[in-house]
């Protein structure tokens, strides 16, 4: 088969997924300025401090208690005004020029985990939807159904009109993004860009891992030929 479909993830994929967490803790300590009583400036260090040491999940909670003023509706509210920001984020350099240059010889598709509020308006900001004949977002479809499960990636290969052998998935997580696109019989590409928040995560098992691994998403056309070779031989 030749090669027809290339399906994008987006965070850390298309743009720095950091750069929406440092946009999301702006809003977050502004927000608390306002009705908590925390400066809008330190808030922001602290927020960030945490991230950078690796707190994830529980960073609202840890942040709170550091101040006295944990509770569960205060938690609630701040994970809100995270989700509900808009974001102020940017497409990885030559982000839109790849697109560009694909878009006549490819359908271009995105599928990507995540609350689909946050994810439909991370896409807006970064103005990539005109690119893309489709978007995916998987929390649409409830629970157990996101990645690496290899149902949503059946799902965009029809709405694409394709074959998985026909498509590849290109992604940055190897604990999630190509597991369930190798099932769904798709080939698949890890963009592993430093500035990345899995850059130094390895492939839980050989199932895991992708055909092909580049440093940066513009260097994705340099695999593509192989692709194409491999299912055409």
């Amino acid at each position: 088969m030749v090669l027809l479909a290339i399906v994008f993830d987006l965070d850390d994929t298309l743009y720095p997924e950091h750069s929406y967490v440092l946009s999301g803790f702006g809003a977050v300590a502004a927000w608390a300025d306002a009705n908590l009583g925390i400066a809008a400036d330190q808030g922001f260090v602290e927020l960030r401090s945490l991230f950078e040491g690796g707190v994830r999940g529980n960073t609202f909670n840890i942040w709170l208690e550091g101040h006295g003023l944990a509770s569960e509706s205060s938690v609630r509210k701040l994970t809100q005004v995270y989700r509900e920001h808009l974001p102020g984020i940017e497409p990885y350099p030559g982000t839109v020029e790849l697109l560009e240059q694909l878009r006549p010889d490819y359908v271009l598709g995105l599928l990507t985990d995540g609350y689909v509020a946050a994810q439909r308006k991370k896409l807006a900001a970064l103005g990539l939807r005109s690119y893309l004949t489709d978007a995916l977002f998987t929390g649409s479809y409830g629970d157990g159904a996101g990645k690496p499960s290899s149902r949503v990636f059946r799902i965009i290969l029809g709405r694409l009109g394709v074959a998985g052998g026909e498509a590849i998935y290109v992604g940055d997580n190897p604990m999630k993004d190509f597991l369930g696109a190798r099932r769904a019989g798709m080939g698949t590409v890890r963009v592993r860009a430093r500035e990345g928040i899995y850059f130094d995560r390895e492939p839980p098992t050989s199932a895991h891992a992708p055909d092909y691994e580049v440093g940066d998403l513009p260097s994705l056309t340099q695999v593509l030929p192989r692709f194409t070779t491999a299912r055409t031989s």
